[in-house]
């Protein structure tokens, strides 16, 4: 952690991305997940996983077979994960409106990873609303990284202006 930042220290029933590790971690979750975008629920699940790294909120992958892929197009944009491997972007589109490179996903993820094959993980900031557990998600400042924040998160945060360096 930088020297100018602080750990918040959780409190009970709380996490601190500063106790996740690096590499990251790959968990099930049973928590309920629901994106919204221009008036639809475009995803929903108790199955997806979420990826926890050190310094960030987590990011939940979601099973293609519960989003409405009908509406996802894959784009030419591609980045690559020291962990996780290349990453392919989709944009959505539905009903007149675009938001583009709205989730990403591993196609052939690196070894360790292989979990979240066939999932996608969205930008919160690129939809209307992301809910876990029917708590509305606040986006990782940023938008590099992808994080989920609910009240259960602590931080600080990588991703705003000045954390690179992290």
């Amino acid at each position: 952690m930088a020297a100018n930042m602080q750990r918040q220290q959780p409190l009970p029933g709380q996490e601190s991305v500063w106790d996740y590790p690096r590499p990251p971690r790959v968990e099930l979750t049973n928590k309920s997940i629901r994106i919204i975008f221009n008036d639809e629920i475009i995803a929903e699940t108790n199955r997806a996983f979420r990826v926890l790294e050190t310094s960030h909120p987590p990011v939940y992958y979601i099973l293609a077979a519960d989003i409405r892929m009908e509406y996802l197009s894959a784009t030419n944009r591609s980045t690559f994960c020291e962990f996780k491997g290349a990453a392919s972007y989709w944009t959505i589109r539905l009903n007149g409106r675009a938001s583009e490179n709205v989730a990403w996903s591993y196609r052939q993820p690196a070894a360790g990873y292989e979990a979240i094959k066939n999932h996608l993980a969205f930008y919160p900031s690129k939809v209307d609303a992301c809910y876990v557990n029917d708590e509305l998600v606040h986006a990782q400042e940023g938008d590099f990284y992808g994080g989920w924040i609910t009240k259960d998160i602590v931080g600080p945060f990588k991703g705003g202006a000045g954390t690179f360096g992290w």
